[in-house]
């Protein structure tokens, strides 16, 4: 079986989505199929000297076609709104005759765009749709979501959404997203990766990987900074280190930081690749993802994040979102409510008081993540095409 993924983004991208759509095309090639992912060609000058593929560290067992795509210079100038549609507006006047071209037979069309659905309806009968989130004017979408011939959602939430919109429970396949264990099976130990990472072998380190803010909304590195103001009395001995920040998003929480004193116990670090990101993790005792309630967070969420940190084996501090408890619960994750820097507070002291709780819910939570590879998640969406 063939399965053309389109997805209307700049490869590579710093962005996390960017990744995920690499690695599952990666991992459907590894279940049997035939891909091509179909993307346009756009500037990055932060990746000039490196190539998808090398970037993600993926397997080269599909094909990568980049559709020759009109990219001026100007075009980012422009305001958001305007700058996107502009940017969809020239991706379809490369992809419509690319599509007309294309062999029919035996093809699955995937995407995340939903707003190409009525366009890729028209040309193939087989269209998945992997939805992330849903529009504002959900209506709109309805006939197309019904013409797909399956969507995989990341969240039991978003499955419900669609349901009660009236499209049929049975073509919605609920699949969160995923992890490559290999990549985080670091052989090194904490000390070893502290070293090498400049980072103090004496202090309890919190640790946040992963990019600082989604649509410029706080992923809960502010409640963390919150929490850390009351700790440092009681543990002075203790620090916060964020790694994956974008210059502004580093400058922006520099002035938290500043405004609530606690400069001297915390690092903002910028991106790293997904190794170092990794050898940063066994480096820290506690990873944090205390994430806002927020619709966002709430209900549409399958950070990569919490899969990633699963498969770190160390102990997590998470909030008691509805998207979040998909996936963990008491027993992996020591769980706190959301937009409460108290509580936060309160439940870090005491998995830092109890090293026995922080080993047990590490090794349940390194348990639960095998069923949450990228190949397991490849291989239920496949059954369904």
């Amino acid at each position: 079986m063939n399965l053309l993924y389109i997805a209307n983004i700049r490869i590579p991208t710093e962005k996390a989505h960017g990744y995920q759509i690499f690695k599952m095309c990666e991992a459907f090639a590894n279940a049997g199929l035939s891909v091509k992912l179909i993307t346009p060609t756009r500037r990055n000058p932060n990746f000039k000297s490196i190539g998808p593929f090398e970037h993600y560290h993926s397997q080269k067992n599909f094909t990568l076609m980049q559709l020759k795509t009109f990219d001026p210079h100007w075009l980012i100038k422009l305001p958001n709104g305007i700058y996107i549609k502009f940017q969809i507006f020239f991706f379809l006047l490369m992809l419509v005759p690319f599509l007309l071209k294309h062999p029919k037979t035996n093809t699955v069309v995937y995407t995340r765009d939903a707003y190409l659905l009525p366009i890729l309806q028209k040309f193939f009968k087989k269209v998945v749709w992997e939805g992330h989130s849903l529009p504002g004017r959900k209506d709109l979408y309805l006939k197309y979501y019904k013409l797909c011939h399956h969507i995989i959602v990341v969240t039991g939430e978003l499955k419900r959404q669609l349901v009660k919109m009236g499209v049929g429970e049975d073509k919605i396949l609920v699949a969160h997203d995923g992890v490559d264990l290999a990549t985080f099976a670091v052989d090194i130990s904490q000390a070893q990766a502290r070293q090498e990472l400049k980072l103090p072998a004496d202090k309890i380190i919190l640790g946040y990987t992963g990019s600082y803010r989604t649509k410029n909304m706080d992923k809960g590195i502010a409640d963390i900074l919150k929490a850390l103001k009351i700790l440092i009395p009681n543990i002075p001995n203790i620090q916060f280190v964020a790694v994956g920040g974008d210059i502004r998003d580093i400058s922006f929480y520099q002035d938290v930081v500043s405004q609530i004193q606690v400069g001297n116990h915390v690092t903002l670090l910028p991106r790293v690749g997904q190794d170092k990101l990794a050898q940063y993790q066994q480096a820290f005792d506690i990873l944090m993802m205390p994430f806002p309630d927020t619709t966002h967070f709430r209900h549409y969420m399958s950070p990569m994040k919490m899969f990633e940190y699963m498969a770190a084996k160390r102990p997590i501090v998470a909030t008691t979102l509805p998207s979040t408890l998909e996936v963990l619960n008491d027993s992996n994750a020591l769980l706190v409510s959301p937009d409460n820097s108290e509580e936060l507070a309160e439940g870090l002291q005491k998995l830092i008081k109890d090293k026995q709780l922080r080993n047990k819910l590490a090794q349940k939570a390194f348990e639960d993540v095998q069923e949450y590879t990228w190949a397991k998640r490849a291989a239920s969406i496949k059954a369904v095409l």
